[in-house]
Order: C-alpha cells, then sequence, then structure tokens
C-alpha cells in the first residue's frame, strides 16, 4: 500500500483529516533538517518549515514535494523519485515502514486521536468494548468480534506500562489538543498506566 494512501487512512480513521479540496501544497510533519542537506545555499526551499493547523491534516495529495528530498514518509513506503516517469509503483514491505507507522510524528498523533474518540463516544469500563466499538471498525473498515477483542486485548495488556510522565507526553505528540474533559483514569486505563500512579 502506499504511504499517501496508509496516511491518508489513518487521519480518516482518527477524524483528523482535513476535509478542505484544492489549494496550494502543504508541509506536514517531516524530521528536522530534511531539506538542508541536498539543498543548495541560496536555495528558497533550503530550510523545510512545516506548516500548522488544518494544513497538517491534508490528504497525501496536497504535501509539497520538493525533488531533490521527497517527503521522507513517502521515500520510505517507495514513492518513485518524479526524476521519470512511473507506470507502475513498487511493491513492498519493510521493517521501516513499520516503525514509520509505530513512531512517526503523524501516525502517533492519529493513534491518540483515534483512543480519545473511543473514549469519548463508548460509555463502558469494559476493556473490550473500548476496542471492539468504534475502534475496530474505523481502523479496519469491519466490526470486530468480542472474542478476538478480548484475546487482543490480553494480549497487548501490560506490554505497554509507561510512567505518568511518560504517558503525558505520549498524548501530547502532535499539534491536535488532548480533550481536557476526559477522565485520566480513563486515558491510564486505555494506555495501562500503572494503576499506582
Amino acid at each position: 500500500m502506499d504511504a499517501e494512501m496508509v496516511r491518508d487512512y489513518a487521519l480518516a480513521a482518527s477524524g483528523l483529516l482535513a476535509p478542505k479540496l484544492g489549494g496550494p501544497s502543504v508541509k506536514p510533519y517531516q524530521p528536522d533538517g530534511v531539506w538542508e542537506a541536498v539543498a543548495m545555499t541560496d536555495s528558497n526551499t533550503r530550510f523545510y518549515k512545516r506548516d500548522t493547523g488544518e494544513s497538517l491534516y491534508r490528504r497525501s495529495l496536497y504535501t509539497f514535494w520538493k525533488r531533490a528530498a521527497p517527503p521522507a514518509l513517502m521515500e520510505l513506503f517507495n514513492a518513485p523519485s518524479r526524476e521519470t516517469c512511473t507506470v507502475r509503483r513498487e511493491r513492498s514491505d519493510t521493517p521501516l515502514q513499520a516503525l514509520a507507522t509505530l513512531n512517526d510524528t503523524q501516525f502517533v498523533e492519529a493513534a491518540r486521536n483515534l483512543a480519545q474518540r473511543t473514549l469519548a463516544e463508548v460509555c463502558t469500563t469494559d476493556d473490550a468494548g473500548w476496542i471492539s466499538w468504534p475502534a475496530s471498525a474505523r481502523a479496519t473498515a469491519q466490526a470486530a468480534r468480542a472474542q478476538n477483542c478480548r484475546v487482543e486485548f490480553e494480549r497487548f495488556s501490560g506490554v505497554l506500562s509507561l510512567s505518568a510522565e511518560d504517558a503525558e507526553s505520549l498524548i501530547k505528540v502532535g499539534e491536535s489538543k488532548t480533550d481536557a474533559e476526559l477522565d485520566k483514569r480513563r486515558w491510564r486505563r486505555i494506555l495501562w498506566w500503572p494503576t499506582s500512579s
């Protein structure tokens, strides 16, 4: 799957995808100094300055593309260089792609917002209930069976055990704000915070 589709789907599932169509190119999250190594000294695109607000969540179609330094995420997913015409995209599946979806600011922020939507919409104290609806349906486009949710929750419960400080920093990743109305105890549960913290 192309990076553009993966990114756009993550944003759509989390509720962050901006619906605006058309307009100028945008500059979403990218690593610091991503253009400096390849830019000419007098280039007007020597330094990458990311956008803010709605522009961070526009469809990947609108991402500004510097020919000498394509967007890092798209390059990880083998996007063509645009120096020559490409008839068909190359298919690949690498560990770097998996790491990008786990660690890239855009994906961590999207996951946080999906969890936040789930916490706000699902009025249950049952662990499987939080996972089964609507998070699973939004992430996979199909409703999960309760048994599968229970198995997955038990499998991953305890894998992520964060200190209160680490969890606080995790839910602040990205520009979008955390819903202050949500009960911190529910955040603790979904992030598997230690109950003593």
